[in-house]
């Protein structure tokens, strides 16, 4: 079995910050994309920023020039930076692992239980 676990989150004010990381371990011979979303109340949850295990990164529009994707492959880790933080980034951060657990079987989708960011005005 995988795990995947979130930490990192909390209460921040306006123009702070936040590191959020996530680890994904057990069973696992490769790991291809390590994503964030986060989901607010009462909205669907969205894509906020994607890696690929070669470093190609992705960003959502809403969070360009604030939040920066990174992992460390060795470690099965992926990290959130989110700077210049603003009360519309409230939500339940989820991280993502696209992981196979042999060579020869197809990836399976992973996530974590989310970690809650508020950020208050």
């Amino acid at each position: 079995q995988v795990q995947v676990v979130e930490s990192g989150g909390g209460p921040v004010q306006t123009g702070g910050s936040l590191r959020l990381s996530c680890v994904a371990s057990g069973r696992i011979f490769s790991i291809n994309a390590m994503n964030w979303y986060r989901q607010a109340p009462g909205k669907q949850r969205e894509l906020v920023a994607s890696i690929t295990s070669g470093g190609s990164t992705n960003y959502a529009d809403s969070v360009k020039g604030r939040f920066t994707i990174s992992r460390d492959n060795a470690k099965n880790t992926v990290y959130l930076q989110m700077n210049s933080l603003k009360p519309e980034d409230t939500a339940v951060y989820y991280c993502y692992a696209a992981v196979k657990i042999t060579p020869i079987t197809r990836q399976y989708d992973y996530w974590g239980q989310g970690t809650q960011v508020t950020v208050s005005s």
